[in-house]
């Protein structure tokens, strides 16, 4: 099964719409300035259709607005003193299209991944820790000796130079 092309823009627009809809009333102002910020980089990443740094800055971007998104719901729900106008029609209806925004995410990371990935990223971890590899084929062997390197003369100097002159 085939996974169908998601356009970049069509999600980039979808979270935007969700977006203000669900900063209206009730969550705080930093529920909008996480999610506008990643979309920001999904522009970035719409601008630049061959740049792999913008989609893998906008997928973990996405990933951790789920995190924060969850935070503030958990923080901010309406059951909490401190969400604004709850019971309200317009506190409904935002945090519904809140809480639709952060059910959508996961599936637009996975279809930004497929975007990273034919762009021609590579999803490799390198935590900076040494590896220790035991293939041995790229090394040359002491005890063979090269052809090209000349055994009379180790230093590789002319033959007819002065004894007692150094050239630099």
């Amino acid at each position: 099964m085939e996974i169908p092309a998601i356009n970049l823009k069509a999600i980039v627009l979808v979270h935007w719409l969700l977006t203000i809809w669900g900063s209206m009333v009730g969550l705080p102002i930093s529920f909008a300035w996480a999610n506008f910020s990643v979309l920001a980089i999904g522009v970035w990443a719409i601008a630049q259709r061959d740049s792999i740094d913008a989609v893998i800055m906008f997928l973990l971007g996405m990933v951790v607005t789920v995190l924060t998104d969850i935070v503030h719901f958990g923080i901010f729900y309406p059951g909490n003193d401190l969400a604004i106008g709850k019971g309200t029609d317009v506190f409904r209806f935002s945090l519904g299209m809140a809480i639709l925004n952060l059910l959508l995410k996961p599936v637009s990371c996975f279809f930004v991944y497929q975007m990273y990935r034919e762009r021609g990223g590579d999803y490799n971890v390198n935590f900076g820790f040494p590896s220790v590899s035991r293939n041995r084929e790229a090394y040359q062997s002491i005890d063979q000796q090269d052809g090209s390197s000349s055994s009379a003369n180790p230093f590789n100097q002319a033959q007819d130079s002065k004894a007692g002159v150094r050239t630099y």
